[in-house]
This record gives C-alpha cells, structure tokens and sequence, in this order.
C-alpha cells in the first residue's frame, strides 16, 4: 500500500501583516498602495538603551527607516500619526519629531490615552494636531534615571537639552516658551514631583494642540490638507 502524498501547508492569509505587526507594530508599512499611511508611536520611545522585554516600546530605528520610505514613496500623499506613550529616550524622541516636521507630505497627529513626556514633541510635529478628549499629555523637567556623575557638566547638559524639547515644541506649536515652561515647572501637579497633567481641552485651551477629536476628523483632516497640497502645485 503506497503511503498518501504529503498535504502541501496551506499559505497563511495576511502573513506579511502579521510580520509587520509583531516587528514594527503596524498593518501597512510603506510599500502598500493606500495614499495614506498611518505611523504607531505606542508605549515607551526606545533610543540608545534596549528596554526589558515586558515593556512595550516603539524602537526609533524601525521608526526612521519608514518615514524615508515615506518621502521616497510617490504612492503616499500623507502620514497620520497615532500616539499613545509614556515618552522614553529623549534624543531619539526628538529624532522622530524632526523627520517628521521635515516631511514634504501632509501629517496630522492624534494622542490616543496619552502623549506624555517627549511624546509631546512628537505630537506636535505634525501639520495638524488632534487629541481624544479624555486622552491626557504630561510636560515636566528632563530627568535621567540611574548612575549620575554630579558635576556641574551633568547639569549643563541636562539643561542643553530641555531647552531643544522647548525650543521645538514651541515652533511647531502656539504655546508661547513662558507657559510652556510654567507648566513644566509647576509643583503640586503630579504626585512627589514638578510637573503638569493636561487632559483633553486642556491641551488645546495652552496651544499645544489644535483640536479635541478622534479618528474621523484626523482622517479628514489629512485628506484635506492633502487636497490643499494638490491644488497647490497647479
């Protein structure tokens, strides 16, 4: 008696997505044919030190290499950007905001549960800005955990590098520097720190973002400006 044939594995549907979402954490990534494409910034923003493994973390060198593939790819007409993080490395934070606002593409931002930390220069880099209404933002000092090296050295830098997340946010934003740094400073704010919690209108009402709203209008919002791009060129 002849054994039976081997069964051919039956091709997965949407494998390639699955891969995408277990490596960069979203269904499309550039080389789909959807004019718009839509950039996750979820968690904590991992930089130059590898998180543990239970944290959930968006990883700046699987962000970058899409957002040049953005701007190489003519099929895509504009990015939104979903946030919801805790903030992280500061450096590759500001990395992110600074390919973004570089783009030559339409981009609109929405702050999904929270934009906390160097999310909120992420979240302003956008053309357009949207926050749910119960999503929530924290602005406060730079602070470094672990080993610190007290010299004065340690300090300068520390404040070298506020002052870039200041400087940005408020360019790509209405908040004026004053009440960007009175609400990184203010005290009472947040449990045995300085700081400030904004939820939802708060964020709008201090010029940090432009709009209360969820995804419908962000998408809209994205099409329009993309619309307003096209007429442009002609």
């Amino acid at each position: 008696m002849q054994p039976s044939p081997r069964r051919k594995p039956k091709k997965l549907k949407g494998t390639p997505k699955t891969a995408n979402i277990k490596e960069l954490g979203t269904v499309d990534v550039p080389e789909n044919t959807s004019s718009i494409h839509c950039l996750t910034i979820i968690g904590q923003v991992e930089g130059h030190l590898v998180m543990p493994a239970q944290n959930k973390t968006t990883k700046y060198e699987h962000v970058i290499p899409q957002l040049i593939a953005i701007e190489q790819n003519d099929n895509i007409e504009g990015v939104i950007v979903i946030l919801n993080t805790v903030g992280g490395d500061v450096e590759a934070g500001l990395a992110i905001s600074e390919m973004l606002v570089s783009l030559s593409k339409p981009t609109v931002s929405l702050v999904l549960g929270g934009g906390h930390s160097i999310g909120v220069p992420i979240a302003t880099a956008s053309d357009y800005s949207f926050i749910a209404e119960t999503a929530t933002m924290t602005i406060h000092p730079i602070r470094l955990t672990g080993l610190v090296i007290g010299v004065p050295q340690t300090y300068e830098y520390l404040d070298k590098m506020q002052d870039r997340v200041v400087r940005f946010v408020t360019e790509h934003s209405t908040i004026g520097e004053e009440k960007f740094r009175e609400l990184m400073f203010t005290t009472g704010e947040l449990a045995r720190d300085i700081g400030t919690v904004l939820v939802g209108e708060d964020a709008v009402k201090y010029g940090l973002i432009n709009e209360v709203g969820g995804l419908a209008a962000s998408v809209s919002k994205l099409k329009q400006l993309i619309e307003e791009k096209k007429n442009g060129r002609h």
